[in-house]
């Protein structure tokens, strides 16, 4: 059998194949030799596949070590307690012992290189998205990892990071939906196409397209911020030029007395006239064809201004002469009347000048109004206190006051009152007069009134009215000398004698006259008038009121009231009373 067969019983055959055959000794020895080296040679082999066999292994354990240590380094400190104690016995025995770590650690490196795949994928994405490299959704290249360093450490960094990365772009959505929303409220208020407008920054901030899906890029934002900004210019510029426009509206309706019916069509033009920038909301309320539309009729009005400047420019001339009137001062309205027709026709200025220039004339008027009001005030009061004079006057002359006729009471205290009044007119004319210095040297000015210097007027009124005391104080001696006299007469030898004149009534108070001089008992009229003669003559001059009399009362100068108060006789003190009332029935009771 092949069991049986050993080179013992191998040898022992040849031996007997050599006897047989009679091989020689030499021939034998050489045969022994090369049997001998051919097994030296096959142990050779035998221990030199052993020897590889083992280095094999023992590098196999090496690196097994090195990966062992390789993975514990990666992984951190956490994984030290699962290195194998064992590390004696045979290659094979440590071989087997190290296998299972290796195995396990291995699986761990794996399944945290890919958490740490996952987050940096998602930090890669979002840094693209923010950087504008990839849109939104789109998939990111796989990122290298590095395999040393898998620590729980580091893939708690890369956590941070991404959730930092993660609130970044949440406030960024939030600030391009913000972004978007004013977009569209500005284009709304503009009349602007929103989605072409909005798309235009990029296509993914329609509104069909979901938040999670929008742009937040740098670029974005910047565009958004941009578009944003020249929104808020053009809201700007739209609303000042629409106030303006309704400003225009508003000046050309008023010269032309526009009805409200016509003014109420352009209502939606000039509710924001006054309405800040963040005030105007309303959709299409600075839309461009609403702004034409103000344009179109602003030019449609300035046509039929200028079509109309002749009757707008006497409106203008009669609210300035108002005033002037008003104020009491005497302008030339005719020459200016000519004046505006001269213009208009000729055509040498432009509407709207024109209109200014006599706004300009109008605030002039108003501000010199206003500087002459509180001496215009107290002259009124003068001249109401000289009425109230010269009614006393006329009370005190009546043998019949105190009667008890209907309305006696009345009269009675309206004498208290006016007695009152009239003690208070010397320091009221001291006043004016000491306003009216002060006004005059501040302007460099004479301060007229209707025409005539106040000044002037005042000065005659306190002379006059010195003389109309002393006047008293002729008749009061007068009547006692008159008197004395019927008594006498009375105690003749004769019996009662009657004097053949009549004791002289007193004279009506003495006050301004129109023109400045005096008239009886009462100051100038309220409303003054200088007529033509006064003023060189001609129908065009405006007077101080609207309602002045033309040669209704005769006009009495300061020297005839004098000779008047001179004259001794009762009779010619009569006759000069009843000169001061002629062709006036009943006296002027206002200036």
């Amino acid at each position: 059998m092949a069991g049986d067969i050993t080179c013992g019983s191998l040898l022992q055959k040849l031996q007997l194949i050599w006897d047989e055959v009679g091989e020689s000794e030499e021939d034998r020895d050489k045969v022994l030799y090369q049997l001998d080296q051919e097994c030296l040679d096959v142990y050779k082999r035998k221990v030199d596949q052993a020897t590889n066999s083992r280095d094999l292994l023992i590098q196999a354990l090496d690196d097994s070590k090195i990966e062992l240590a390789r993975l514990l380094s990666a992984l951190g400190e956490k994984a030290i307690a699962r290195t194998p104690e064992k590390t004696t016995g045979t290659i094979k025995q440590q071989l087997a012992a190290i296998a299972p770590t290796l195995e396990q650690l291995t699986k761990q490196k794996n399944e945290r290189k890919r958490e740490f795949v996952n987050v940096q994928s998602q930090i890669d994405q979002i840094c693209g998205e923010i950087a504008g490299t990839i849109e939104v959704g789109e998939q990111v290249a796989t990122p290298q990892v590095n395999e040393d360093d898998l620590t729980l450490e580091r893939l708690e960094d890369f956590r941070s990071q991404l959730q930092e990365l993660e609130k970044e772009k949440s406030n960024r959505l939030e600030k391009v939906l913000e972004y978007v929303s004013m977009v569209h409220d500005l284009c709304t208020v503009l009349g602007m196409d929103f989605l072409s407008t909005v798309t235009e920054v990029h296509p993914s901030l329609d509104d069909s397209i979901g938040d999670d899906s929008k742009s937040i890029s740098n670029d974005t934002l910047s565009k958004l911020d941009k578009t944003v900004a020249t929104l808020n210019e053009d809201k700007k510029l739209r609303l000042s030029k629409l106030q303006e426009l309704a400003g225009q509206l508003y000046d050309l309706w008023d010269l032309m007395d526009a009805p409200k019916e016509e003014r109420r069509m352009f209502d939606h033009v000039t509710c924001n006239r006054s309405a800040s920038v963040d005030e105007v909301t309303a959709p299409g309320s600075l839309a461009l064809d609403l702004i034409e539309q103000a344009e179109v009729e602003v030019q449609r009005l300035d046509q039929l201004k200028y079509s109309k400047m002749k009757e707008i420019a006497f409106k203008k001339q009669t609210e300035l002469e108002d005033i002037y009137a008003g104020a009491h001062i005497v302008i030339d309205t005719a020459a200016a009347h000519e004046k505006i027709l001269a213009l208009i026709e000729a055509g040498n200025i432009e509407p709207s000048e024109l209109i200014a220039d006599m706004d300009s004339q109008i605030a002039k008027a108003k501000e010199e109004a206003l500087s002459r009001k509180d001496i215009l005030d107290k002259v009124e009061r003068w001249m109401s206190a000289c009425e109230e004079e010269s009614w006393l006057e006329d009370y005190n002359r009546d043998d019949n006051r105190y009667n008890s006729s209907r309305g006696a009471h009345l009269n009675l205290k309206r004498a208290e009152k006016a007695r009152i009044l009239v003690n208070k007119i010397p320091a009221l004319v001291e006043t004016l007069v000491a306003k009216t210095r002060a006004w005059e040297e501040n302007r460099g000015l004479s301060f007229m009134y209707d025409g005539v210097p106040l000044l002037a007027m005042l000065d005659e009124y306190v002379m006059l009215r010195q003389e109309r005391e002393e006047e008293k104080k002729r008749m009061r001696e007068q009547k006692r000398y008159i008197e004395q006299q019927l008594n006498t007469d009375h105690e003749g030898p004769f019996g009662s004698r009657v004097s053949p004149n009549r004791p002289a009534s007193s004279k009506k108070a003495i006050g301004p006259k129109l023109n400045g001089s005096v008239s009886n008992g009462t100051p100038p009229n309220r409303r003054l008038s200088i007529s033509g003669q006064q003023n060189g003559g001609g129908h065009g001059v405006r007077s101080g009121g609207k309602d002045s009399k033309k040669d209704t009362a005769k006009i009495a100068s300061p020297g005839n009231n004098n000779a008047a108060a001179a004259a001794p006789a009762p009779a010619a003190a009569k006759e000069e009373t009843a000169s001061y009332i002629s062709g006036t029935d009943p006296v002027p009771s206002t200036p």
